[in-house]
């Protein structure tokens, strides 16, 4: 079998965790995680500005010449995927249609209510097929204009159209959907989603906006809060479908670890310790 580019789908197929962080879809954001250890790396255009120019430059400053040529596949070693702007019921094909022309490895959806909005999301990361074809639904709606995309994973056009199904619909697929659950009508759902829309690659729970309806903000460790999340966990474990966990950090990765997440997020920290310990010194602590 031909060597995964996707490096979140190949961690995925051999039941390990992903580790993956934000970032602004800058260049100078995606130098600084080049020479992290992190699986992934998910372009922030929800609550950051969508900016295509931005995103495409962003995605060439993941690649690293070095680790390209001592590698047997051309992917970057970070894989790159994007939460678009638009909530699920606004449809957003056109979003998703860019990034992926642009190169992306995956979708994230934010705002996922419904069987309808999981299968429109699904859909518009899949190109057309006929009716009768194997995998026919969800049936696509991605526009044909793939040559940037295949530049940017090192393939010719027709191997693009060949590896770029979602997975695991497609078990060699390459495009990962990932739908937000950030409400109480979206876990009510979720179960016919998981059911009826084949295609969901990852579930995300949207702690913030769900702690928000709860009327909770951001008290992500509320026993309302934590009996939503298990439901969650609960629904996808039954039928085999990874969640994320947005808001992983050092206090709380071996209880995430423990409660079944297999896509963490975490923000990176900076640290100044010449500041830190000038300041000390000076009585500016």
């Amino acid at each position: 079998m031909t060597a995964r580019l996707n490096k979140v789908i190949a961690r995925l197929t051999e039941g390990r965790q992903v580790f993956a962080s934000f970032a602004l879809a800058d260049p100078t954001a995606a130098l600084d995680f080049v020479t992290t250890s992190y699986d992934a790396l998910v372009f922030e255009t929800e609550h950051k500005p969508w900016d295509a120019v931005a995103l495409r430059d962003s995605f060439q400053y993941l690649l690293d010449r070095r680790q390209i040529r001592t590698s047997d596949e051309p992917g970057p070693a970070l894989t790159p995927l994007v939460r678009i702007p638009v909530n699920g019921a606004e449809k957003a094909q056109w979003h998703a249609k860019q990034a992926l022309d642009l190169g992306a490895f995956g979708i994230v959806w934010p705002h996922i209510s419904t069987v309808e909005e999981a299968r429109n999301a699904v859909a518009a990361c899949r190109y057309p097929s006929l009716p009768g074809e194997p995998r026919h639904e969800p049936a696509g709606l991605r526009g044909d204009s793939p040559s940037a995309a295949a530049r940017y994973w090192g393939i010719s056009n027709q191997e693009y159209y060949r590896r770029s199904d979602v997975w695991p619909l497609d078990p060699d697929g390459e495009i990962l959907v990932g739908l937000m659950i950030e409400d109480q009508q979206g876990i009510e759902n979720l179960p016919s989603m998981l059911d009826q829309v084949p295609g969901i690659g990852l579930v995300v729970i949207g702690e913030g906006d769900m702690s928000q309806e709860l009327g909770i903000p951001r008290q992500y460790d509320h026993p309302r809060m934590l009996e939503c999340k298990r439901r969650v966990l609960d629904i996808c474990n039954a039928r085999g479908v990874p969640v994320g966990h947005p808001h992983v950090t050092a206090d709380n990765v071996k209880q995430v670890l423990d409660d079944g997440y297999r896509f963490l997020m975490t923000a990176p920290v900076r640290t100044y310790p010449g500041l830190e310990l000038g300041r000390s010194l000076t009585g500016r602590a």
